[in-house]
């Protein structure tokens, strides 16, 4: 078996190493741009530019060093659609996500973020605490990340809302569907969660019309792609108040550059793509267990409906 391994920074090196112990017979190769390579059964890849995929029409699959499919579904056209991709399912970024999520939900309920702004210049005024009952958290995506976060909020007591395509009963979560529930999902949200997939129906949805729905004094959370937020409706949204603030770990342009008025903004925090980062090791063990799967002609979990953009 012979498995084609490309990472845009070419460090590819640490995942041939994984796969050689958890599939000693397999040979891993890597791809360079010019070098045709021989022949391959599978290819492991994130973020592979278009020429390499047109060379993979005999693959038997690809898959994804991560949970999201749009980096490679825009380049769709150029992969065979009996060629299934497959994503990554938990991989142990669920409890990273949750942890991030939670962290900063608290951060904004405690006022941690106004403390910070008052310790800053010395001042000593504890602040009004928020009413929990008026502080409902709401999940725009319920898939395995967005219940693994639901399921970390349940024992602070907050309110808990989620929004996605299909409908999906979670005890303890008032659940909203499709575009007929948005607007009731994000009136009665304080705080907005987006982990949502990025595709044709996501793509800007956090933008000016649907942050206006939010109550006054919301805050939103993104670690989603940066894609789904229209970053110049937030700036509006934040310098009027109505959005109180924003935790924000992706961006439509990454690195985030210098120049972006997000850096100016206060109520703005902002980290580097990092709410959950790919385990490989956990990553490399799932996807060989897929690959004895796809071999022995059994049922594969988490190949990517390309109709759906997931």
């Amino acid at each position: 078996m012979r498995i084609l391994l490309y990472r845009a920074d070419g460090n590819t090196g640490p995942w041939a190493d994984d796969f050689a112990r958890h599939l000693p017979d397999a040979t891993c190769v890597a791809w360079t741009e010019g070098e045709k390579p021989a022949p391959c059964d599978y290819a492991v890849v994130w973020a592979p530019p278009e020429t390499m995929l047109r060379e993979l029409a005999e693959v038997k699959a690809i898959f994804l060093m991560g949970a999201g499919a749009d980096a490679i579904l825009r380049h769709g056209d150029a992969i065979p659609r009996h060629i299934p991709i497959v994503r990554l399912g938990d991989a142990g970024m669920g409890v990273q996500m949750a942890e991030y999520v939670v962290h900063a939900v608290l951060r904004y309920f405690r006022r941690f973020d106004q403390y910070d702004d008052q310790a800053a210049v010395g001042e000593w005024r504890p602040l009004p605490a928020h009413d929990k009952a008026s502080f409902a958290v709401g999940v725009m995506g319920a898939g395995v990340l967005g219940q693994r976060i639901l399921e970390c909020l349940k024992p602070f007591g907050f309110p808990l809302h989620a929004w996605s395509r299909n409908p999906k009963q979670i005890e303890g979560v008032t659940s909203f569907v499709g575009s007929d529930g948005l607007d009731a999902f994000l009136q009665r949200t304080r705080v907005v969660v987006c982990v949502l997939p990025l595709t044709e129906d996501t793509s800007n949805i956090l933008n000016r019309a649907n942050l206006a729905k939010l109550p006054p004094g919301s805050y939103v959370i993104n670690v989603a792609r940066g894609a789904h937020l229209s970053e110049p409706d937030l700036l509006t949204f934040i310098r009027s108040g109505h959005i109180a603030g924003a935790t924000l770990d992706v961006f439509r342009n990454e690195p985030l550059p210098l120049q972006h008025p997000f850096w100016q903004e206060p109520r703005i925090t902002i980290t580097p793509h990092i709410a959950a980062l790919t385990l490989r090791g956990e990553s490399v063990r799932q996807m060989a267990e897929k690959i004895m799967q796809l071999e022995q002609g059994l049922p594969c979990a988490d190949i990517v409906n390309r109709d759906l953009g997931y």
